[in-house]
């Protein structure tokens, strides 16, 4: 398919001129005058080079360059001024405006075939480098989207095999991660508004969620499983899991040296360390308190905390949701950073709906 070459001139015999030369290697189309090139440069064939007189009434071609440069459609046909004018400042303004280059009149036949070759060239260069970063686009958009659907489902299978071995259901996956980003997102909307808390930081809080109780893998059946309260030495290893669990994901994240950690087991190793952590610096495993303990662990504590209370657990019936709501509140400054408390007791409606949409099926609430 040849290219197509615009030439705009208010004089005839230079349409006539320029047409011939061009011709015989190109499709050509004229205007005669700026507004009627402005229309040509949208009009299919779209031209790919445009060859612009300087010197024309009503509107000149450093104004009708302008134009061109201001309209996404246009600003990427490149244009070559053919004009009489010699002074330099002239031609540093059109190149200021876009120009890709000038050709003196009178032409000269084969300087104007030379320059008009290169720019296709160039143009042809550009185009195609242009889909290229397109296609490229697009493709890194592909992998991205699929590593993390593979991140996701590898998470997924992570935390389901630990739910697996403590008797509960994907759901609690589903529930405890909705918990989690109303808090996270209701935080963001707040005046309490955390400056670390971006978009971005709270996906990694949802994806990272599944995997709070992973070192529940290392903790034996008898306990895990057991009906009814633990005894005191039971309940140490139990509380072993916050450990293990942070400990597994570090070493999978410096497993292999010579890849970067995935972002979000950062956020899931400090979930898994101290989600069992309370505010008044009573929890386990290292009695941090108030706002040493980070964030990503205060959000999974209450979101937890509220899916145990409202969930069968082999040691303990469900409560109703208004039971537990009673009990977060009960606890707020206590076991519960106050300010996720006050945004649970807003959104408490919220919290229902989730729990009612993820509902277990052995679930009495």
């Amino acid at each position: 398919m040849r290219h197509t070459i615009l030439i705009v001139d208010d004089q005839p015999e230079n349409l006539t001129v320029l047409g011939g030369l061009l011709e015989q290697e190109y499709r050509v189309r004229v205007a005669s005058s700026g507004p009627r090139a402005l229309k040509a440069a949208v009009t299919s064939p779209h031209p790919d080079l445009i060859l612009l007189d300087v010197m024309m009434p009503e509107m000149d071609g450093h104004e009708v360059l302008q134009r061109l440069q201001e309209d996404p459609a246009t600003r990427q046909i490149p244009v070559i001024f053919v004009t009489a004018m010699d002074d330099a400042s002239d031609e540093e303004r059109g190149f200021e405006l876009g120009a890709v280059d000038y050709i003196a009149k009178p032409i000269k036949p084969a300087v104007v075939l030379a320059r008009v070759r290169t720019q296709i060239h160039l143009k042809q260069a550009q185009d195609a480098l242009r889909v290229h970063n397109i296609d490229l686009g697009i493709e890194v958009k592909r992998r991205i989207r699929d590593n993390r659907i593979v991140e996701d489902v590898a998470m997924r299978a992570l935390a389901s095999l630990a739910e697996t071995r403590d008797n509960e259901t994907g759901n609690h996956i589903r529930r405890t991660q909705g918990y989690v980003s109303l808090l996270a997102h209701s935080l963001v909307d707040s005046s309490n508004v955390q400056p670390a808390l971006t978009a971005h930081a709270m996906d990694l809080l949802v994806k990272a969620a599944p995997l709070h109780d992973i070192g529940k893998v290392g903790i034996p059946d008898h306990i895990l499983n057991k009906p009814g309260t633990l005894n005191e030495e039971e309940w140490q290893i139990m509380k072993q899991h916050a450990v293990i669990g942070a400990n597994s994901i570090e070493r999978a994240m410096h497993g292999e040296s010579d890849h970067r950690p995935l972002e979000f087991l950062h956020v899931a190793m400090d979930i898994a360390h101290w989600h069992h952590e309370k505010w008044d610096g009573s929890g386990y495993p290292d009695g941090l308190k108030g706002e040493d303990i980070p964030l990503s662990a205060r959000l999974m504590a209450l979101a937890d905390v509220f899916d145990a209370l409202t969930t069968r657990r082999v040691y303990k019936p469900a409560f109703a949701h208004e039971e537990a709501r009673r009990i977060i509140l009960e606890d707020r400054g206590r076991h519960f950073d106050p300010v996720l408390v006050d945004i649970f007791e807003e959104r408490f409606d919220e919290f229902r709906e989730i729990a009612l949409r993820y509902v277990d099926q052995n679930s009495s609430t």
